[in-house]
């Protein structure tokens, strides 16, 4: 109940009620890198991550992968559909071994009727959702790829960064070509860029694992030296 709890869409709620919301839910295990749903299946339920972390991501029709969002613990994913009941929008990918609560929508939507105040949580997950679509969708469309990447890399340390003696380093494992699948460029064009900043001492790399030796240089890269917060911290 600790992960129902916490989540700031359900934690002014009485314990009674979630107490009663538990109930409802369900534990489910995955292995890395398992589909949990594809895009176009039936939206009959949300999830919360317990442990692991979740890729949630969609495919151009020629193939090319699109990362739009990377779920932690203490996060939901699936809201959309669990409201509309219409198919899922996207793939969700284990990227590690997973533990998730399901919420089923019979259950959940008749437990919101009553819970006003968790209606609004509710709206206010999906704003934060749109707004980071549309500024993802603006930063593809209108940046190259220096300033796309550096955003990318500055919202991801601002959700996922840890200080360590060099810097700050992003506690998510990605690969160049997942890095590559979240701005919408190539695998090629990343790695060059990421050598590029290497040797000027801006990031490192090593092992999926980006540290961030020099932030005020990568937010001047980015063009968001001066936006408040970064991206949202929703599922």
């Amino acid at each position: 109940m600790a992960v129902l709890a916490g989540h700031f869409l359900l934690r002014d709620l009485p314990k009674d009620d979630l107490d009663k919301l538990a109930s409802y839910a369900r534990a489910v295990r995955y292995p890395a890198h398992r589909v949990v749903f594809h895009k176009g299946d039936p939206g009959d339920g949300m999830m919360a991550v317990i442990s692991g972390r979740i890729k949630i991501r969609s495919y151009s029709l020629d193939g090319k992968e699109l990362v739009l969002n990377v779920i932690r613990p203490g996060e939901l994913f699936g809201e959309i559909a669990l409201l509309d009941a219409k198919p899922r929008t996207a793939d969700a990918v284990t990227m590690e071994p997973c533990e998730l609560l399901v919420l089923e929508r019979r259950d959940f939507l008749p437990f919101l009727a009553d819970r006003p105040q968790a209606c609004f949580h509710l709206l206010t997950v999906l704003c934060q959702r749109l707004r980071q679509t549309s500024q993802q969708l603006e930063d593809a469309l209108f940046l190259d790829l220096p300033p796309r990447l550096a955003r990318c890399l500055v919202r991801l340390a601002e959700r996922f960064g840890k200080p360590v003696p060099d810097g700050i380093q992003i506690d998510v494992r990605l690969s160049q070509q997942e890095l590559a699948a979240f701005v919408g460029m190539t695998r090629e064009s990343v790695n060059k860029q990421l050598a590029a900043w290497r040797r000027d001492g801006v990031v490192g790399f090593s092992g999926g694992i980006v540290t961030i030796h020099d932030m005020a240089e990568l937010r001047f890269l980015s063009g968001i030296e001066d936006e408040p917060g970064g991206a949202a911290d929703g599922p």
